[in-house]
């Protein structure tokens, strides 16, 4: 469950086969990944060597490297790729040109997907789903004027885990409610999600096969959008901490038809059994989409905590102690997702830069630090 808290609805799985390397291979040589969007780097940016632009129109986001770093996952709303809802997709970001073809489509049975992300080997994708409950697009909750934003939390989600031709090989959750955002340890061993099995929206962590399934967090709040440190040994989340009891009767009450309030969120660290949990910021409005820097020492993040209206969304860098809060980009429009490749040679993210509509692209950074 993810997206936009503006324009978005919804976002953030055979048995598995051993692990194999997973070895990074060695990306294509600058000078032919042609980085067409350049001109799009705001100034400040000073952590953007190169840009390209990866997709060109509809809503794209949540990208996630492969294992060996030559491929993305993601989800997308494309009515001219005939999505219509947020659908599962893998390409190569490195040579595939999505202007001239669709990339693959993963999420062939309907419904509405999210949250994909590689299992080891790169033969397997993992993602969550709501095609048992029927082949249409579930109904996203109707926005009413001056209402306030919500997102739905539809209990006919399930993860699945699909072959790179759509073939369903497992399901890995079949839990009354809600189970989803689910992400991969590097170390290929365990996979953590959020689910509504126990009432609240919680983490848990399950072995890569969907055994051995284990509760890590145990406060109320929504607790979502989960990664393994590079390490695997700590986990890395979003959450809201509702306290005061007109804050938990608004919380509680939403739960109940289905929904939850993502506008008040911080960034929490834990080891990967749930022990030692903890705020790593304290920034106040909706600070979403984290994930790992390579080194473990810090976190990328989405944030607008400096908004007077909500908007935009900017990403930041922070040290996983909480300090050194840093300022990455400065488009002055919607940035988000932002997931690091294991080198750190590369960031991927979603932007509003450079389109028309309000349509959220993929794109691609050289970084440098």
């Amino acid at each position: 469950m993810h997206r936009s808290l503006l324009l978005l609805p919804l976002l953030a799985a055979c048995s598995a086969p051993a692990p194999t390397s997973t070895t990074p291979e060695t990306p294509p040589a600058q000078d032919t990944i042609g980085w067409n969007a350049d001109p799009l780097i705001a100034p400040g940016e000073k952590h953007f060597a190169h840009l390209k632009q990866l997709t060109f129109g509809g809503d794209n986001a949540e990208a996630y490297w492969s294992f060996g770093g030559d491929r993305l996952s993601f989800q997308v709303t494309n009515k001219a790729w005939g999505d219509v809802c947020d659908q599962i997709r893998v390409f190569d970001p490195f040579t595939d040109d999505l202007r001239a073809a669709a990339p693959k489509k993963l999420s062939v049975h309907g419904g509405r997907t999210t949250c994909s992300y590689f299992l080891p080997g790169d033969s397997l994708v993992l993602f969550a789903s709501t095609h048992l409950a029927g082949t249409e697009c579930p109904p996203v909750p109707e926005h009413k004027p001056g209402g306030k934003y919500v997102w739905p939390i539809y209990p006919s989600f399930d993860i699945f885990v699909s072959d790179l031709q759509g073939n369903i090989r497992r399901r890995l959750t079949d839990t009354e409610g809600y189970d989803a955002e689910g992400t991969v340890s590097p170390k290929g061993d365990r996979i953590v999600f959020t689910s509504m099995r126990d009432g609240d929206l919680e983490l848990y962590t399950m072995g890569i096969d969907g055994s051995d399934v284990k509760r890590i967090t145990h406060t109320l709040g929504y607790d979502g959008g989960a990664f393994f440190s590079p390490d695997g040994t700590k986990l890395l989340w979003r959450a809201s901490r509702p306290t005061a009891p007109d804050e938990v009767k608004e919380y509680t009450d939403l739960l109940k038809i289905g929904q939850v309030q993502p506008t008040d969120m911080e960034l929490w660290v834990a080891n990967a059994d749930g022990s030692d949990a903890h705020a790593i910021t304290r920034l106040g409005k909706a600070n979403w989409a984290p994930y790992w820097a390579p080194d473990g020492r810090h976190i990328i993040f989405a944030s607008n905590h400096t908004t007077q209206r909500g908007f935009p969304f900017t990403l930041y860098r922070i040290g996983v102690d909480g300090q050194g809060l840093e300022q990455i980009t400065f488009s002055d429009m919607f940035d988000a997702f932002p997931v690091f490749s294991a080198d750190g040679r590369y960031l991927v993210f979603s932007s509003n830069r450079g389109g028309k509509d309000h349509e959220t692209n993929l794109f691609l950074a050289e970084w440098k630090d």
